[in-house]
Parts: structure tokens; C-alpha cells; sequence
């Protein structure tokens, strides 16, 4: 039987990215006779790959630059290449060349759907409002129009079978659950009540995300018992929030900013949570976020880590359900009730949930590629 080859590209997710290489690349290099290439962002190639792994790091743009245009003809290019059986596209930016290589050389495509970009570009406030809906109009024609050329599509949340009618019935949901060896911390968790309390905000920095609630929060608390200290890790897209946020840390020496300007090592956060007492989700109410879970929800939960996370019926019941952590309204916190819960409820009384973890995610993963290779 000869190789079959399988590409995964993200336009924008990094080469070592946890769902494009530690997640789904790394499960599908399970596969017999079959080699990976991811092709992404520029960063450093993961050290211990699998062997039959190869990493094309072609990207490298401001991301609102032309440099975005020129990325597309050099992915065509690579696609020309490798000729890959199977292209499991991450961006829709990708969707165009990815369909030009199929129309003129044959392969199966499966649209990777982490974000409801569309959706996320109307609600979200990082365009002017008549480029926003021109922008996220582009994004779901192409899409559409991309529907009937796809073989399969890859659901990160469960919300995006309603919210996307080109998917038809051609779907499977692949969640991005922990992946990793389980950490079996020890249970149940309690926070210090007197001794330095470490807060953490990781993953991407947005007003959005609430990274000032955050900030506003430790605040509270720094006033109320004191000896708190907020790490701030991740990257920052935005330069107006980067700016605002340096000054904000200089002037609270208890804050403090890891990566900002750059993306952090995923190797990096988690020592984070593993060193840190509560995790904080305060993300904005926002149509984009609302019916999505976060996945440094199941890494906290991996990690046995307490969460404060924003007010969210979806949420609510994960957190509160598994004893994970306590919702709140970040808009109107009251400190002194808060201090007392954290400091008198013992977390993750029956251990950490199995449900959270990656090995049902890679199950489902590989029976639908599985069965796209038995037809190339």
C-alpha cells in the first residue's frame, strides 16, 4: 500500500499550535502508511515530533497586511508540491487555493471550523461597522460557496451545527479537550486563605476576553486581603490594547505580562496553571463567545485549577457542575462575598472529570479520516 499524505493548514495558528499539531496531527501520525505535513505560521518546530511528521512554517505576515494575499499563492504553491490525498483546512482564506488544487489535481477536503468567523467579525469590534459586515459577507460567500467542493466538516463547538446551514449534514464534532497524560492532581483543591494568591489570564489578550475585568478584579482583591499576583500570558493581536496593557502593568507591580507582542509556547501556560491558584475566564458577554466553550476551560479543569468564570448558562454547568469553579458577573462583583466562597469551598470533590480529556475527540477523529482514505 502506498503513503498517503495528509495536510492540515492554518493560515494564522502557529505550526506547533495545540489543535493543528499537538491535537489533530499528532492523532492522525497514528495512522499506518500515511505521512502529516502541517503547514502554518511561522514558529519553532516541536522537538519529538513523529517521524512521519513534517512541518512547513510558510507563513510570516503582519496580520493585516497584503502579506495575507501573498500567503495564499505560496500555500498553492506548496500544495502543488507535497500533492497532498488530504487537505484539512483551518482558515477560510485557505478554502480558495484548496479548491483551485482539487479542481485541477483531485484530493478530499475537510473544512476544519474552529470559529464562526463570520459571526465573529459582526460582533466583535475590530472594524469600523460597515467593514465588519462587508468582511464577514466575504467570509460566509466564500464559504458557501466552498460547501459543495468540501467532503466533511470538523465542528470545534457544538453551536456551530445551528449557526452554520452549509454544513449540511456532513459534520462531526471534535472539541478541543485536554490534550495531554492526565495530571491527577490531588482532590479535593483548596485555595491559601492568607498565604500569596496567584490569579491567571492565559490565551489570546482581547477586551473581548476581559482581559481588564481581569485586571479589575485583582484589583479588588489586592485591596481587600492583598498579597495577589495576576499573570497575564499570551498574545495580543491588537497594539491600542498591548500599549494600554504595559502601562496598566507598570502601574500595578502585582501584574504581570508574559508574551504580549509574540506567541507563548503552549508548554509555557500550562507550567502557568500548574503554578497558579485560581483561573480566571471573564470573557465579555458577546454573541461570538456566548454558546462556545473555551478550551483553557478543560486545561484549567486538567490541572485541578479553581476558575471564576463570566455568568453563562453553558458554562455554569460545566464549572459548577463538575465543582470546578464559581460563575460570576464581572461587571459587579462583590469582593468580600467572593473572598469568603474562595477561602471556604474545597473544588473538585469528586476528582477531575474524564469527560474532559482528548482520547474521545481522537476516536471520533480518526474513523472519519479513516474512511475519506478508503476512497482516495
Amino acid at each position: 500500500m502506498s503513503e498517503k499524505r495528509i495536510l492540515l493548514a492554518s493560515l494564522l495558528k502557529p505550526i506547533n499550535d495545540t489543535r493543528l499539531y499537538e491535537k489533530l496531527g499528532s492523532s492522525l501520525s497514528k495512522l499506518a502508511d500515511v505521512s502529516i505535513h502541517l503547514a502554518g505560521y511561522a514558529a519553532p518546530i516541536p522537538a519529538g515530533a513523529p517521524a512521519n511528521m513534517h512541518f512547513h512554517p510558510i507563513f510570516r505576515f503582519r496580520r493585516l497586511s497584503a502579506g495575507r494575499i501573498a500567503a495564499q499563492r505560496d500555500y498553492y504553491r506548496m500544495l502543488q508540491h507535497i500533492r497532498p490525498q488530504l487537505v484539512i483546512v483551518s482558515t477560510h482564506e485557505l478554502l480558495l487555493p484548496t479548491l483551485l488544487y482539487k479542481a485541477r489535481y483531485g484530493t478530499r477536503i475537510i473544512y476544519d471550523i474552529q470559529e464562526n468567523y463570520s459571526l465573529n467579525l459582526r460582533a466583535q469590534h475590530n472594524y469600523s461597522w460597515p467593514l465588519k459586515h462587508l468582511l464577514a459577507l466575504a467570509v460566509r460567500n466564500v464559504e458557501n460557496l466552498a460547501a459543495s467542493h468540501t467532503d466533511h466538516f470538523l465542528l470545534a463547538e457544538t453551536s456551530y451545527a445551528d449557526e452554520l446551514p452549509f454544513i449540511s449534514n456532513r459534520y462531526t464534532f471534535i472539541q478541543n479537550k485536554y490534550k495531554g497524560n492526565p495530571i491527577q492532581p490531588a482532590t479535593p483543591v483548596s485555595l491559601p486563605p492568607a498565604r500569596q494568591l496567584r490569579l491567571l489570564y492565559s490565551g489570546t489578550i482581547a477586551e473581548e476576553y476581559g482581559v481588564w475585568e481581569a485586571i479589575g478584579l485583582a484589583k479588588q482583591l489586592q485591596a481587600v486581603r492583598g498579597n495577589v499576583k495576576l499573570t497575564i500570558i499570551g498574545y495580543c493581536a491588537s497594539s491600542h490594547t498591548l500599549t494600554k496593557l504595559r502601562k496598566a502593568c507598570q502601574a500595578m507591580p502585582y501584574v504581570e505580562l508574559i508574551g504580549g507582542d509574540k506567541l507563548v509556547p503552549h508548554q509555557d501556560i500550562l507550567q502557568q496553571v500548574q503554578s497558579s491558584h485560581i483561573g480566571l475566564l471573564p470573557y465579555r458577554p458577546n454573541a461570538s463567545t456566548f454558546r462556545c466553550i473555551p478550551t483553557k476551560l478543560y486545561e484549567y479543569m486538567a490541572f485541578g485549577l479553581p476558575i471564576l468564570i463570566q455568568e453563562n448558562p453553558l458554562w455554569k454547568g460545566i464549572v459548577e457542575g463538575n465543582d470546578a469553579g464559581i460563575s460570576v458577573d464581572f461587571s459587579q462583583i462583590n469582593v468580600d462575598e467572593l473572598t469568603r466562597q474562595l477561602t471556604t469551598s474545597p473544588f473538585y470533590r469528586s476528582g477531575i472529570p474524564a469527560s474532559i480529556y482528548w482520547e474521545s475527540e481522537e476516536v471520533k477523529l480518526l474513523h472519519v479520516i479513516n474512511q475519506l482514505l478508503s476512497q482516495v
